[in-house]
């Protein structure tokens, strides 16, 4: 494979309201998604990006981010700008933690905390990339196992796909988005720790400053559309993730 970077065919429309950064990393992820981009290419770095499309540099820098975010490529001193291996960025069956639960044997059960549309608002436009003021619906909830709470989780999800009230109550999101016809295929997820609010401790029925475990997910559809960005905390004391790493 040749070793002088592509530069990917991008127009940016400058009248729009899609931000510059968002207008290239989508048009780059399009090409990669469909195979246009194969997996190994090296692509033009954020200076030549930026001259060539006559953007910032923090805005070729941005988009070339979220691209790295979703693991569609990779970004390494000395490699360059690569689109990355099929088995870093291929489908995934996204489960959730109701379906998890219940086929480890546990008795689980959901409290709805909130459930509420509202137009979204500059952040939340930004979290689900459609346009403020789109309707969105804010999901809350804890999850109990054997009658103990273990988790507290909220998601926010473009309203015209987002399960019903007494849905959520007994079915797990992503099962219920299937349903729906919207298959989550990628995402991007980030674990993490701290020290429980008196909140969450008192809804997760641990101390004050408990240690919590947290995720942040963004779920991606086999077309890049966001399909939903959940916040997550989990109790340290009842929960642990496990991952079964390969050798690439």
């Amino acid at each position: 494979m040749s070793t002088t970077p592509f530069h990917p065919k991008i127009t940016v429309d400058r009248t729009s309201d899609v931000p510059l950064y968002s207008q290239i990393a989508e048009a780059l992820a399009t090409l990669i998604l469909d195979g246009t981009l194969a997996p190994g290419t090296r692509i033009e770095d954020e200076v030549s990006m930026a001259r060539r499309l006559e953007v910032s540099r923090p805005t070729a820098r941005q988009a070339l981010q979220r691209l790295v975010d979703r693991g569609l490529i990779s970004r390494r001193r000395g490699a360059g700008t690569v689109v990355t291996s099929p088995h870093v960025r291929r489908p995934m069956e996204l489960s959730s933690l109701l379906a998890d639960l219940t086929k480890s044997g546990h008795v689980v059960s959901t409290m709805i905390l909130e459930h509420s549309t509202h137009p979204a608002d500059e952040e939340e436009a930004a979290r689900l990339e459609v346009d403020p003021g789109t309707n969105v619906t804010k999901i809350k909830r804890v999850r109990h196992a054997d009658g103990e709470p273990i988790a507290l989780m909220e998601n926010l999800l473009p309203a015209s796909i987002a399960p019903t009230h007494n849905d959520l109550e007994h079915e797990g999101l992503y099962d219920l988005l299937r349903v729906r016809g919207v298959v989550p295929v990628t995402a991007a997820q980030t674990i993490g720790a701290r020290n429980a609010t008196a909140a969450e401790a008192q809804v997760l029925g641990e101390k004050r400053r408990a240690a919590l475990l947290t995720v942040t997910r963004t779920a991606y559809d086999a077309s890049g559309a966001v399909v939903e960005y959940g916040t997550h905390v989990y109790r340290a004391s009842r929960y642990s993730f496990e991952t079964t790493l390969f050798n690439a």
